[in-house]
């Protein structure tokens, strides 16, 4: 027994996750009319649209600037985007000015995993290992996995929670603005300077 889906449903959803009408009203659909539900295949279909345009190049963009009342952090970040129409929406900048304060708050060291020095994440291991001897090596290898994950939260942009909604991550963010856009979307860079630091 399927649900009626109303004008007002679909606007919400579209609300809720910014995506187009049409999707939003298919997600529907396909949820029966539970709008969380909805939103979760939107959610889905997000992160698969995002994964088949990562290999899309991203020459347009914005480099953006923050400094924290005070003048002691301050930002500087380039994100970069397929058209300049993307990087002149409103919507865009918005989220590239979210991104410089996440980076001033946060503290991140870099922007992916792949960008963690050996040398850091070797030292995280064998700290993390220590603090388990005495327990099965098959617990101390899953344990020292998952203190290596809370690591990753604390160093690398896209896996940080977002200060603003600590539910979702940078990288979930990220991915919703690729399906919102349409367009490949990359943190290609960023410097945090800290005054005495």
């Amino acid at each position: 027994m399927s649900n009626t889906i109303t004008a007002k449903m679909v606007n919400d959803l579209r609300g809720i996750t910014g995506a187009g009408l049409m999707d939003c009203k298919k997600a529907l659909t396909e949820a029966n009319g539970n709008v969380d539900e909805a939103a979760t295949i939107l959610r889905k279909k997000g992160a698969a649209s995002a994964a088949k345009k990562a290999d899309r190049a991203t020459k347009e963009g914005l480099i953006e600037s923050y400094i924290h009342v005070g003048g002691k952090v301050g930002v500087l970040i380039e994100v970069n985007c397929e058209t300049d129409f993307v990087a002149r929406n409103d919507d865009f900048k918005s989220f590239v000015k979210d991104l410089c304060l996440q980076i001033a708050a946060a503290s991140p060291v870099c922007v992916t995993r792949e960008e963690v020095p050996e040398a850091d994440l070797a030292k995280e291991r064998e700290i993390a290992t220590a603090q388990v001897q005495g327990k099965p090596p098959a617990a101390i290898q899953k344990i020292v996995e998952g203190k290596l994950e809370k690591y990753y939260s604390t160093v690398v942009l896209l896996d940080q929670p977002f200060v603003k909604q600590p539910e979702k991550t940078i990288k979930e963010m990220l991915t919703e603005k690729i399906a919102k856009t349409g367009e490949n979307i990359q943190v290609r860079r960023f410097v945090r300077f800290q005054l005495g630091a």
